[in-house]
């Protein structure tokens, strides 16, 4: 999801502009931005590409590794495109999360990097090619749709993957259009690749090992604007041992209930996708001694299974409780971990990856 982590930066300086998005689409401007409409019509590979003509865009992996000794590690690589004006002035930055968790050895480390368009950091547009100094996101030409992906956390941790995709981009919401809260500019296109077989090299600790896996990316283009009076999101993505993937958002309101904007939604085996009711209930807590945010930890998700038809409850815990990355450029504290997925009479049935913001203070998500 990420959909608003990167929400808070408020840039200063202008670049040009002018670039059309290669959605096609007549859409709603907000300014001389484009706000997402109902009804999208995609181009692949083309629109995993930067679309310039909204302001706020994101490419986000996170994955499961195993080593040749079985040893499991999590990461996590978030590129985020950001435009913001100051009066006449407008300028296009790029921030970059890294993460890695050695779980063995009970240790999550993670780094931000901001830096201008230009040299430094650029995403492409017609084709999925972003990077961040020198960690980047490529996708090979049509048909593989391969992505190579280039990343670490500063001289503790470095990464080179290939993911390659098991099941077509899935569209979520409506055809890729995904409501987030009230308003005319409330939403975002949501495109995902659910399930990515991962296989590549990771230095950690000192050592050099290969590693193999399975990722889920998310892609968002948006006008980053979210409803009135949400103060955070909780979000999952789990990918079960049977095929299938699931991906939840609960939108939150002060008093903790949620959004009818909310939302969770199957992907089958062949990539279909089904949404269901839900209900998401906090089973225990963790408290960051870093921030003194106090985040959910276990939690219970009930829903109705579309395969067998009857109800169904997971439980997903970390397999870290701490995976919160403190506030680092822009200000924003939030947890993102790597968990395991449990049914109802314990047994471990999958993977997932947890996102929980406002835990810390109230997001206050503008553009500006």
């Amino acid at each position: 999801m990420s959909f608003a982590v990167a929400i808070r930066f408020v840039f200063r300086r202008a670049v040009a502009a002018g670039l059309l998005s290669v959605v096609g689409l007549a859409l709603q401007l907000r300014g001389d931005f484009r706000v997402p409409q109902p009804n999208p019509e995609f181009h692949f590979p083309a629109d995993h590409g930067s679309h310039p003509d909204f302001p706020l865009e994101w490419w986000y992996v996170t994955g499961h590794l195993y080593d040749e000794r079985n040893e499991r590690f999590g990461f996590q690589a978030t590129f985020f495109r950001q435009v913001s004006e100051d009066g006449s002035e407008r300028e296009t930055l790029h921030l970059a999360h890294m993460a890695v968790l050695d779980v063995s050895r009970k240790n999550f480390i993670y780094q931000t990097r901001l830096n201008r368009d230009g040299w430094d950091a650029a995403s492409a547009v017609g084709k999925l090619s972003a990077h961040n100094g020198n960690w980047s996101i490529v996708m090979e030409k049509a048909p593989s749709e391969r992505i190579d992906l280039i990343g670490g956390v500063r001289s503790e941790a470095s990464f080179a993957l290939k993911l390659n995709p098991k099941k077509p981009v899935v569209l979520f919401g409506d055809k890729g259009y995904s409501r987030k809260g009230e308003g005319a500019d409330a939403a975002s296109y949501y495109l995902t690749f659910s399930r990515l077989e991962t296989s590549g090299t990771l230095r950690i600790r000192g050592e050099d090992m290969k590693v193999h896996g399975t990722s889920w990316m998310d892609h968002e283009i948006s006008s980053s604007r979210l409803g009135e009076g949400l103060i955070g999101w909780d979000w999952v993505c789990i990918q079960f041992l049977d095929g299938r993937e699931l991906m939840m958002y609960r939108l939150r309101h002060a008093d903790g209930s949620s959004d009818p904007a909310s939302m969770l939604t199957w992907v089958d085996a062949t990539g279909a996708t089904r949404k269901e009711s839900f209900a998401w209930r906090p089973l225990s807590t963790w408290t960051s001694v870093s921030t003194g945010g106090r985040y959910p930890s276990t939690v219970e998700l009930s829903t109705r299974d579309p395969q067998s038809g009857g109800a169904v409850k997971f439980s997903i815990e970390p397999l870290l409780l701490e995976q919160e990355l403190a506030a680092g450029p822009g200000g924003i504290a939030y947890w993102e971990g790597a968990c395991r997925v449990r049914d109802a009479s314990g047994k471990e049935i999958g993977s997932a990856y947890m996102e929980l913001t406002g835990y810390v203070k109230p997001l206050k998500l503008t553009a500006k």
